[in-house]
């Protein structure tokens, strides 16, 4: 019995050692694709949703269509940037429309411009918003998003068959929020592990 109990005991111990091994390598990867831009080009750059005020991007929005903005204009990494997100109930615009005004008043021309509107998370917004980029012929892109949430939309989209790199936006330190990154490495986590159109049948 003894001998029974101390090899569970070590099993118990070795599957609990490598879940969180597992996690740590998680949030190392996260915390490198919010942290690091290999400076590639692609076909797209991909602005991921975020709130809106009747048509005004907030702050974080605000902040990643800034960066997509630098990525096309100075650094030219894209010829087009994609935009995400729909809205909420009562909402005269969605997110990605609100971005979509912003581009505009920015100087980038409508036809650089390609977006989904019903997308009320990552999953669906993307979803949503691959057959808009094949039907661009679309096979590269740059995520762009927090940096806390990039790694998960570019695995999500690389679950459609995209190539993707990632380029966090530069979000002011008030809104890094240590329970965004455990979220987000509890969510990839088990989404690499059962797949993330899984994951999202789950918790929608």
């Amino acid at each position: 019995m003894k001998v029974f109990l101390r090899s569970a005991f070590s099993v118990t111990a070795a599957v609990v050692i490598a879940m969180c091994a597992y996690f740590v390598l998680t949030f190392a990867s996260l915390w490198h694709a919010g942290n690091f831009d290999n400076r590639e080009d692609a076909d797209v750059i991909i602005v991921m949703g975020a709130a809106q005020y009747d048509g005004r991007p907030s702050p974080l929005l605000e902040a990643r269509l800034q960066h997509a903005w630098e990525l096309w204009s100075t650094e030219k990494r894209a010829p087009l940037i994609a935009l995400t997100g729909g809205k909420r109930e009562g909402d005269r615009y969605t997110e990605s429309e609100a971005g979509q005004m912003w581009l505009l008043e920015k100087g980038v021309p409508q036809s650089a411009i390609v977006m989904e509107t019903v997308g009320e998370s990552t999953w669906q917004s993307l979803e949503a918003l691959a057959p808009v980029l094949r039907a661009s012929q679309v096979v590269s892109a740059i995520m762009v998003s927090s940096d806390w949430h990039v790694g998960r939309a570019a695995s999500t989209l690389e679950d459609f068959g995209f190539d993707v790199t990632t380029s966090a936006a530069n979000v002011s330190s008030r809104m890094w929020k240590l329970r965004e990154w455990a979220r987000e490495t509890i969510g990839v986590g088990i989404g690499r592990i059962i797949g993330f159109d899984t994951l999202f049948s789950i918790t929608g």
